[in-house]
């Protein structure tokens, strides 16, 4: 999309940072996409990163000739707040560098940083399957794991920038083969949930099983078509998901759950999770709805550009 702006629109970018893409757009005080971008994420490394980001700005303002617009970013990890820099970021040569700083710098003008899973809750909470609830976790279930808090439609983020860090806690409730070969998660520890619950976790669990090294996607397809194996892989995959939205559910208590990310485009999520859970919840009934993201995939690029309220 591309057309004039006008100054009044309020119009703010909002950029997703992803492992093999990077997403952009234009959104005005509507919440209407003025334009949108995609570009592949580089191979080289942090420095043809924070280019490539240039690059996209500079694009997606010349789609609405308007130059400067606030600039929010979701990334993997978070800023460490006392440094300024990132930490705890899956795609690792963002670990220990000033992103906000740089492109900063590179762009002269402000630029706000969150969680990718603090940007798909907020957009969500906003004007997505969580709107009119108070009190939304959003969560990412992909390549990677995490989760965010909004409460009246604030993004939550905690004394250390930690809160909703769902992805690198452990997998509760487990049983005796789980806790005897649990998966080693990149971040160095054992049996965090990105690990067992991301879709490279489903693939290396598949393959403990005796199966094929499959993407998520696949598996998913095959126990659809009744194969016994996959459909194992499957199951199991749904109940540690299940247990762990519980763990959510029993500390947070959410008005609702929201599920973004390529894994949440699998339907038994939402029938067969809740039945689930319940066994772990610690009260007599449970009604939490468990629902996909409606903004789908734009989720977390609507929620980069929304860390620029409208008001600012």
């Amino acid at each position: 999309m591309s057309g004039a702006s006008n100054p009044d629109r309020g119009l703010r970018i909002g950029v997703d940072l992803g492992g093999t893409k990077i997403a952009g757009i234009v959104l005005d005080g509507d919440a209407a996409v003025c334009a949108e971008r995609r570009i592949d994420t580089p191979n080289g490394g942090y420095r043809e990163t924070v280019e490539a980001i240039v690059d996209l700005v500079h694009a997606l303002e010349q789609d609405v000739d308007q130059a400067g617009l606030p600039l929010g970013v979701g990334t993997p990890g978070s800023v460490l707040a006392s440094t300024g820099r990132l930490r705890n970021a899956n795609s690792q040569c963002l670990n220990g560098k000033p992103l906000g700083a740089d492109l900063a710098s590179a762009l002269s003008r402000d630029v706000r940083l969150a969680n990718d899973a603090d940007c798909l809750a907020l957009s969500e909470a906003r004007d997505g399957a969580g709107a009119g609830h108070s009190n939304v976790f959003g969560v990412i279930l992909g390549t990677g794991v995490g989760g965010g808090v909004v409460i009246d439609r604030q993004l939550i983020t905690g004394r250390n920038g930690l809160a909703g860090e769902w992805g690198h806690t452990c997998l509760p409730w487990q049983t005796s083969a789980e806790a005897r070969q649990p998966p080693r998660c990149w971040c160095g520890l054992d049996s965090c949930l990105e690990a067992w619950l991301s879709g490279p976790g489903m693939t290396a669990d598949h393959v403990r099983r005796g199966g094929y090294n499959l993407p998520a996607h696949e598996i998913v397809q095959r126990a659809e078509a009744g194969e016994r194996l996959a459909g194992a892989t499957l199951k199991v995959w749904l109940q540690r998901v299940a247990r762990s939205m519980a763990m959510v559910v029993n500390i947070v208590d959410p008005d609702v759950i929201v599920v973004g990310g390529g894994l949440s485009q699998i339907r038994w999520l939402y029938s067969e999770v809740p039945k689930i859970w319940a066994q772990h919840v610690f009260a007599e009934s449970i009604d939490t709805p468990l629902l996909p993201a409606a903004h789908g995939d734009a989720s977390g690029v609507r929620g980069a550009a929304r860390l620029w309220p409208l008001s600012e």
